[in-house]
């Protein structure tokens, strides 16, 4: 099997290339928008046709390259059907085969750095290659404080996915800062500081609520971006009208839809007591269950993630989406006394 493993300085993203020589079918895991080119001449250079694109899980530190590489090779794009992904041509399950050529990849559901991480698993001869995402790094492993992460469900995931896995398979994460390309799984159930096999899920729970990280600084950007398989957002004039704190008043007849992370509405902004709550990633699987005619007004801490999601939700077909100029930001500036 042709195999590659790919850089993005930037992101410090590793990219995974799998080729089977017989056919010349190809797949790439967690490709970076910034990298197609690369990734496009590579697959030139070695004579292979890309059939897929997957990604472990919605990204919140780049945006993915998945769309693109559809629009200019004709590729299937594969995500998690529980990461809200509506763009996807494979929503994929766990247990799920994806075949390229002789080979293929199993999808194994390995939510808690969120709810829709994937990892996947693709043997070739004697060797097991899982590739985990944010799920396991190499020493350590993805936050779970954002995106419907879980440091239970991350636990679980590790140990009844990943470690009950052959020893001597090789573990290709999603992520490494510090120059490292893989490691074993007979490795990080020996040594892994968070996730070795003396930790319990107790204390693993405690480390991780612990960590008290700022957030990634694309999140705005990227999550909703990944949400849409990373393309463009249409040009044109866009359909969502734009509601100060002054103009929303006491938000009368409207429904308010809060898409920031469970921890910001426990935070110092507090939320508004009406606010229907639904994490950003969330929102387009929600969505499917309500009202396209409602009078939906998005906000988020400073107006900018709820833009991304209201014109989201208007190419979904809503029709008559707000967002909330400024934010909480703006709406407690204008509402001092207002609920938290």
């Amino acid at each position: 099997m042709i195999f590659r493993q790919l850089f993005d300085p930037e992101s410090s993203t590793f990219t995974y290339l799998l080729g089977d020589e017989s056919t010349g079918q190809a797949i790439l895991i967690d490709p970076v928008l910034e990298q197609v080119d690369r990734d496009l001449d590579l697959l030139r250079d070695l004579n292979l046709d890309l059939v897929f694109c997957l990604d472990t899980h919605v990204h919140a530190d780049h945006v993915t390259g998945a769309g693109v590489l559809r629009e200019r090779t004709g590729c299937q794009t594969g995500v998690r059907a529980d990461a809200g992904v509506s763009c996807t041509d494979q929503p994929l399950n766990d247990g799920d085969i994806v075949p390229f050529g002789r080979h293929a990849v199993e999808v194994r559901s390995t939510p808690g750095h969120t709810s829709g991480c994937a990892t996947y698993v693709v043997r070739d001869g004697d060797q097991t290659m899982a590739f985990t995402g944010d799920t396991l790094f190499i020493d350590g492993c993805g936050r779970t404080d954002f995106q419907q992460g879980s440091p239970e469900h991350l636990y679980r995931s590790v140990h009844e996915k990943i470690y009950t896995l052959p020893d001597d398979t090789i573990v290709y994460p999603g992520h490494d800062y510090k120059g490292r390309t893989q490691s074993t799984v007979g490795k990080e159930k020996a040594s892994n500081a968070r996730l070795n096999m003396n930790v319990s899920e107790e204390e693993f729970v405690a480390i991780m609520n612990g960590l008290n990280l700022g957030l990634p600084k694309k999140i705005a950007v990227a999550v909703p971006a990944n949400l849409g398989c990373g393309l463009p957002q249409q040009e044109g004039p866009s359909e969502v009208k734009e509601v100060s704190p002054q103009q929303a008043g006491d938000l009368c007849g409207y429904t308010l839809v809060d898409v920031r992370e469970p921890h910001e509405w426990q935070g110092e902004l507090g939320c508004i007591a009406q606010a229907r709550k639904v994490p950003m990633a969330s929102v387009p699987a929600a969505a499917d269950a309500w009202d396209k005619t409602e009078r939906l007004l998005i906000v988020c801490r400073s107006g900018r993630r709820s833009r991304s999601i209201a014109e989201a939700l208007v190419s979904k077909g809503f029709t008559d989406v707000s967002n909330l100029t400024g934010g909480m930001i703006a709406w407690n500036a204008e509402n001092k006394q207002g609920e938290a």
